[in-house]
């Protein structure tokens, strides 16, 4: 077995090699399919080549340009038998942002959001900590380990001044990206973010200056703005363009909102608390009314579990959730 830990160092086929030994006559199961040039590291189709194997099943052919069916053709023309198609809506699932970076130019997005049973994320005063339990935010870590970046706006640094951390061993995916939305580059010198290891991101509108302090401990990038909201489609496309696979967006309820309406949102990450906070409290989201109830978005369950006393909710759009 093998798995591609890093970007930049050996793929997953080099290292199952390398575990499995003498692997000549053999068969290689495979997610995605091997890769045939020379990128960071060499063509993967060739060290299967070179290891003498005789059957490649492949789950999913690789949207990459530079691969798209051309580490499939390499295998059988070295009379390798190679097979595609098993498990391939597994596969995809395993390497959604990667497909999403491919194939729509934008990151997969997730929106995380902790909140009460009336659907509120802090009291009126702003108060929020905590909706919700301690496995919860544990839980939440995870989320943020495996993602590319970690965005927020500048209405949530302001308010809470988070450090938008991986509170987790080191893990093999390195320090997500931290994505501050800043239209009008408001952020404190001493916002608690700055203090902490890790690149941050400072997004702001077009023509935006940001001082030479701040320029010094950030990178800064500017998207178009129309009534002083940032393009997020736009912005999509530029993280896109820096890599990001999977972004976490956890931000207050204009932002999220905005997300969501915009119809840029593929997974919902909410957090149920089993509390009450009044109709006076914060609301989860700042969304449009429906025209009429059968208007309404509707999202697809996938997942309800509990998270020590909370549940933690996974939706996917459905069937107008983009608005």
């Amino acid at each position: 077995e093998g798995w591609h830990r890093r970007a930049g160092e050996a793929h997953a086929e080099v290292h199952a090699l390398v575990a499995a030994g003498d692997a000549r006559g053999a068969c290689a199961y495979v997610t995605l399919e091997p890769c045939a040039h020379q990128g960071r590291t060499p063509p993967c189709a060739d060290a299967l080549i070179a290891a003498g194997l005789s059957r490649v099943v492949v789950a999913m052919a690789d949207p990459f340009p530079a691969v798209n069916g051309a580490g499939i053709a390499r295998l059988r023309q070295a009379g390798i038998r190679v097979e595609v198609g098993l498990l391939a809506d597994e596969a995809r699932e395993l390497n959604l942002g990667f497909v999403s970076r491919l194939t729509r130019h934008r990151p997969w997005i997730r929106v995380k959001l902790g909140l009460s049973l009336d659907g509120r994320t802090a009291l009126a005063d702003g108060r929020s900590q905590w909706i919700t339990s301690s496995a919860a935010r544990e839980d939440v870590q995870t989320w943020r380990a495996r993602s590319s970046a970690i965005l927020t706006g500048i209405g949530s640094v302001l308010t809470d001044n988070p450090r938008l951390t991986v509170r987790l061993p080191e893990t093999e995916h390195g320090v997500p990206e931290r994505i501050v939305l800043d239209s009008q580059a408001r952020l404190p010198g001493n916002a608690r973010m700055l203090a902490e290891a890790g690149p941050i991101l400072l997004v702001t509108s077009t023509n935006t200056m940001i001082s030479s302090e701040l320029a010094a401990r950030v990178e800064h990038i500017s998207v178009p703005a129309n009534n002083g909201r940032l393009n997020l489609a736009r912005l999509l496309f530029a993280l896109a363009q820096r890599g990001h696979n999977e972004v976490l967006v956890e931000a207050g309820a204009n932002l999220a909102g905005a997300f969501i309406e915009a119809g840029l949102v593929d997974e919902l990450i909410w957090y149920l608390a089993p509390t009450l906070l009044g109709d006076a409290a914060r609301p989860a989201l700042r969304l449009p009314e429906p025209r009429e109830l059968i208007d309404a978005a509707l999202w697809q369950w996938q997942d309800v579990k509990r998270i020590g006393e909370d549940l933690r909710l996974i939706l996917r759009p459905g069937v107008g959730a983009g608005f």
